[in-house]
């Protein structure tokens, strides 16, 4: 069975546009990478847990903002390796220069046996529809898409 994920995509509206949160994911590994390195704060969970309190609870631990209780279902995608992850939005604001992640540990270099301890997500940002879709996850763009069509008419630019 594919391993499964849930995550929140807060969105607000700036001057007419609408502007999506999306975080970085931390470590050396991602350290380097920007566009298409992005997602929206997400984790696994497991058999038993509701998704949506899972989305709930991984995007306070990656961001340690409270997160937002007005969601909005967007479906589920496959990623590239196979984890299926669930989504919701909310409308709601942050600010990211106060962004606090929880910390995890990871093997680095790969296959050394050497464990480091890194923040799970390493910065968030505000962006546009159309710069979310440069930076987020390819998988995770229909995401952005059906955000956008849920808020009927939106402007996205």
């Amino acid at each position: 069975m594919a391993k499964r994920s849930a995550g929140m995509l807060l969105y607000r509206r700036r001057n007419e546009i609408l502007e999506v949160f999306l975080v970085h994911p931390g470590g050396p590994f991602w350290a380097k990478k920007d566009l298409g390195a992005w997602s929206l704060p997400k984790g696994e969970y497991g058999d038993g847990e509701d998704p949506l309190d899972a989305a709930r609870r991984e995007f306070e631990e990656e961001t340690g903002f409270p997160a937002p209780l007005n969601a909005v279902d967007l479906g589920e995608v496959k990623q590239a390796a196979g984890k299926v992850v669930t989504a919701w939005a909310a409308e709601g604001d942050c600010d990211p220069d106060k962004l606090v992640s929880n910390r995890c540990q990871v093997e680095w270099p790969p296959r050394t046996g050497r464990m480091i301890d890194i923040p799970e997500v390493d910065r968030g940002g505000w962006f546009t529809i159309v710069e979310a879709q440069e930076r987020i996850l390819k998988s995770q763009q229909p995401f952005l898409e059906r955000l956008a069509r849920k808020l009927d008419g939106e402007p996205t630019q």
